[in-house]
């Protein structure tokens, strides 16, 4: 428990900080008044003022915020400095800077990844490295380390050897494994299942994995290729949650990502800054959806404001924010509703 909620913490506080910093950033540079600057909600832990601004943490490490002097047209205390005094470019920069932060974040986590350690590849030699809790490898008593020997009798002595034959072994029937752990070798039974998402056989275990060197430019190329593979990946689940309704049983709230932090966090360090860059690249893409209350939304009204010429009516900025916060409202339930039913019906 008290490592995933550290891991939590972590993974949501590194991700609140770097997004509000774009924003924050680009505020100053704009010439905009920053009153403060804030990670969490809630009560105030640390407050200490510089310059004209407050910097704060606060209770709740689930957000965060900046609070930017004129952000209401009707409520400038700031004068030429406030945002909206600014150009229709200053704004349209500080908006999207928070969702560029959450985009550049994956980039610099996987370059310090693949220049420290080396870019993650699966072993060849059939040893298991992660076994996927609540499978029937897991409660058979396969460990991560294990190697594997054979199956029904027949030997393996690749990683490709042992997945090539559990293929042709029939959903629902047995399959007995020989391993060695340590000095010892043991045999164990189980019943594979058949997973149709992926339309194969599965006993819920990875392959180990190795780290191939990398120079330093090598991991500057492979990490902005892997941020840009990761993001279409992700648009591509976006647009099929449209395509295909049902899809939208696998969306996770945040009891859901504080789960599966602990989780990641329990296989190491490496493992939860990967994590972290997918759940950047995520927030990213989400927050530049076009609903109303989001970076997205903002933006959709700035550029409108440009077309015109002037900006949007305060009655109709209320009224989409109202429509976006619904939404969101219910697409937060959805997902929470989805996190529960994970917890308790697994």
């Amino acid at each position: 428990m008290i490592l995933t909620i550290a891991a939590a913490v972590f993974v949501f506080g590194l991700l609140v900080l770097v997004h509000e910093f774009g924003h924050f950033i680009t505020a100053k540079m704009t010439g905009m008044r920053v009153d403060e600057f804030a990670i969490g909600f809630g009560p105030k832990i640390i407050s200490k003022k510089r310059g004209e601004t407050i910097y704060s943490l606060r209770a709740i490490p689930l957000g965060g915020f900046n609070d930017i002097a004129g952000m209401d047209p009707d409520n400038n205390p700031a004068g030429e400095r406030g945002f909206c005094a600014k150009p229709v470019i200053s704004r349209m920069i500080v908006i999207l800077a928070g969702a560029g932060m959450n985009f550049l974040l994956p980039i610099v986590l996987f370059f310090v990844i693949y220049a420290t350690f080396g870019m993650a590849q699966p072993a060849t030699e059939p040893i298991i490295g992660d076994v996927i809790e609540g499978m029937s490898a897991e409660k058979a008593g396969i460990k991560g380390g294990d190697e594997i020997l054979s199956v029904d009798g027949q030997e393996v002595a690749t990683w490709k050897d042992f997945t090539d034959k559990l293929r042709t072994v029939e959903a629902g029937q047995d399959v007995l494994i020989k391993y060695r752990r340590g000095d010892e070798i043991s045999e164990v039974t189980l019943s594979p299942t058949y997973n149709e998402q992926e339309q194969r056989i599965l006993i819920g275990v990875h392959s180990s994995i190795v780290y191939e060197e990398k120079t330093l430019p090598e991991s500057f190329g492979l990490a902005i290729e892997h941020t840009k593979e990761i993001t279409v990946m992700m648009l591509d689940s976006i647009a099929m949650l449209f395509r295909e309704p049902e899809q939208t049983e696998n969306l996770a709230g945040p009891i859901g990502i504080v789960q599966m932090s602990g989780q990641v966090a329990e296989r190491g360090f490496i493992p939860l800054l990967n994590f972290a860059a997918l759940l950047s690249i995520n927030l990213g893409i989400i927050n530049l959806l076009p609903v109303p209350v989001l970076d997205g939304g903002h933006f959709v009204n700035l550029f409108i404001e440009a077309v015109r010429g002037k900006p949007l009516g305060s009655k109709a900025v209320a009224y989409t924010q109202r429509i976006g916060i619904a939404l969101l409202l219910m697409l937060m339930l959805f997902a929470t509703k989805n996190d529960l039913v994970r917890v308790f019906m697994k």
